[in-house]
């Protein structure tokens, strides 16, 4: 069986190297990689041993990045994520900022809080990951942003000015070789620093 991947955008703002906070996926700093409440068509269609990666959403100033990505290693209900994953619980701060990906309250029911729809299509296939690689240093970060665009243009073969343009709406699918240069540069990057 070949391995594949994915990639795809946040949305607009959603940048992790300008301060914001990613609750889904949910990778890096020690933290075991997981992806529940965002992307039920890619979440659904993975299997053990494929590749997810995400780019930062567009902000004002900065180029965008490949944040990072994990192997998917489990696959598993919104209610075993609540039981095994409790710092994941979805939830608001005292500054009422979200946190957590496990959308589901003890009973099943949708977290009140959860803003997605389609509660009934996002239920299942929760994602617990392996081997993530995530940029996270600041000179990391400023690496992935002078070196993204090229990147993606050199792994996909195709030309366009912006991310956009490269990945397209909805992100792209990846062969094996695509998801074997995307982990080589980003592990570039990490050595590197």
């Amino acid at each position: 069986m070949s391995i594949k991947g994915y990639i795809y955008t946040m949305f607009k703002g959603a940048d992790p190297g300008e301060g914001w906070e990613m609750t889904d996926p949910i990778f890096g700093n020690g933290k075991v990689p997981t992806m529940g409440a965002c992307r039920p068509d890619i979440r659904r269609v993975v299997e053990r041993g494929d590749q997810i990666f995400v780019v930062s959403g567009r902000a004002a100033g900065v180029q965008q990045y490949v944040v990072g990505g994990f192997a998917v290693g489990q696959k598993i209900t919104q209610l075993i994520a609540y039981n095994h994953f409790p710092e994941y619980r979805q939830h608001l701060d005292a500054d009422g900022k979200l946190h957590g990906n496990v959308i589901v309250m003890p009973d099943g029911r949708q977290n009140p809080i959860d803003y997605h729809p389609n509660f009934e299509n996002r239920v299942d296939n929760y994602i617990i990951g392996q081997d993530p690689i995530v940029l996270e240093t600041p000179e990391e970060i400023r690496r992935g942003r002078a070196q993204t665009l090229k990147t993606l243009k050199g792994i996909f073969k195709r030309e366009g000015d912006t991310v956009f343009n490269v990945l397209g709406r909805g992100g792209r699918r990846m062969n094996e070789d695509q998801v074997e240069q995307m982990r080589r540069w980003l592990s570039g990057i990490k050595n590197a620093s």
